[in-house]
């Protein structure tokens, strides 16, 4: 039986574990907290996992909240604009996800996958490694994981510049879990990401959750560093927190507002504020002793949560690392193998990369802002964009070049008018 240790307990290093442990590896998973400190702490993050990292999910039999958390059938996209006042929407469409999303609190959902590796009889040690815990360690396993993208272990791996065109922070985050949430009118029976783009300023996003104290909605901001957003550097207490975010959406995303009047927020833990810096960073970390880790999860692609890719990604990585491992057999994990493992996770994490690095622009170029514009008047548009979230390379096919835009735009109307005529004149669309 090979011999596994993981370092970090997150989307990818929990996913890696218990999908190793299903395969019949002897697996040792170190946590900085015990299930029980995760679930009662602050909010790490906002997290909505699509269909294919829902997939990877369920086929360990990890889904334990699927019939629980909201099941989210759409992604919409509102771009706000200058208004007497405040701001109103120049464009608001949603669009429809072939597969349903769902979002879990990661302290809900890391608790209890955390507990799940234990009662499996995973070997789980609680505590917060250091790169010379895993020095001393490394020579009793066959391979070692970093699945922390934080603190001294993120080190071991050299940021990748051709990878990483950001040497600072994109965006300042800003998050808070609530209650009462209010149904948005364009859609009141549809469970929806809503994506409020503020040129110039950053972003608001709206997403359905399941918490710790059951059904509730996230309140992300995410604002471009030192605008107009970007009011929350002191690190307010949770109330001041909310305050905030109102005042915020009341002035930028009024729409949102109208529907936020009456909520709270869902436990005393429940905001989060901070920034990082993006980046792709080396797989292949080294010990002080010359040891080889291979880096997963946020140690190696931390993508901005801009474009909700960050868990997707990480899900992908646990399970591109999951088939790498169990296809190599007995023979020896070393950097070479590691290069090869972590190339078939970029084969997809690259798409979600270059999505996100688009999406940072302060301001977008013209031709994304008229794609965005035509699918208010276009459902596949607007259903094409919504996908991308599961599937992001297909923006390579029509999104980053003017041409490509247009040429797409282009074909949906013809599509469109063609279909319209059809309706109009069933007899004559058929000879047609």
């Amino acid at each position: 039986m090979r011999r596994i240790l993981i370092a970090g307990a997150g989307q990818s290093g929990l996913q890696l574990a218990l999908g190793l442990q299903f395969h019949g590896y002897d697996v040792t998973l170190m946590s900085n907290r015990t299930s029980e400190e995760i679930r009662s702490g602050r909010v790490t993050s906002t997290q909505c996992m699509f269909a294919t990292a829902l997939r990877h999910e369920h086929e360990l039999g990890l889904g334990f909240w699927a019939a629980a958390a909201p099941r989210i059938e759409g992604v919409g996209v509102s771009v706000a604009e200058p208004a007497p006042g405040g701001h109103r929407r120049a464009v608001d469409w949603l669009g429809r996800l072939d597969g349903c999303a769902q979002s879990v609190d990661q302290r809900l959902k890391m608790s209890g996958w955390l507990d799940t590796f234990a009662d499996r009889g995973g070997r789980l040690v609680v505590h917060a490694a250091a790169v010379s815990d895993l020095d001393a360690l490394a020579g009793h396993y066959d391979l070692v994981l970093v699945a922390t993208g934080k603190g001294e272990l993120a080190e071991l791996f050299d940021r990748d510049p051709a990878r990483s065109p950001h040497t600072v922070p994109q965006r300042a985050l800003a998050v808070a879990y609530v209650h009462g949430l209010g149904p948005r009118p364009e859609h009141p029976g549809t469970e929806a990401v809503r994506c409020n783009l503020v040129p110039g300023a950053g972003e608001l996003f709206v997403l359905p959750t399941l918490t710790v104290s059951g059904r509730a909605d996230v309140l992300f901001w995410e604002a471009v560093p030192d605008g107009p957003l970007d009011v929350f550097q002191d690190q307010p207490g949770p109330d001041e927190h909310l305050a905030r975010t109102l005042e915020l959406m009341e002035l930028y995303a009024p729409w949102e507002y109208a529907r936020a009047t009456r909520v709270e927020l869902t436990d005393a833990h429940a905001t989060l504020a901070g920034r990082y810096t993006p980046a792709v960073r080396d797989p292949v970390g080294r010990l002080p002793s010359g040891g080889v880790v291979l880096g997963a999860g946020d140690a190696v692609v931390a993508d901005d949560p801009v474009t909700g890719q960050g868990a997707n990604s990480a899900a992908k990585c646990a399970a591109a690392y999951l088939a790498a491992i169990v296809q190599h057999g007995e023979k020896p994990f070393d950097a070479a193998w590691m290069r090869t493992a972590f190339d078939r996770h970029w084969a997809t994490a690259r798409h979600a990369t270059a999505w996100t690095h688009a999406m940072l622009a302060p301001r977008q170029p013209p031709h994304v802002r008229e794609l965005l514009a035509a699918a208010a008047g276009l459902q596949p548009v607007a259903d094409r964009i919504a996908n991308g979230f599961d599937d992001p390379a297909d923006f390579a096919g029509y999104f980053y070049e003017p041409e490509q835009a247009a040429a797409y735009v282009a074909e949906a109307e013809q599509a469109a008018a063609e279909e319209e005529r059809e309706a109009e004149d069933p007899v004559a669309g058929a000879a047609g």
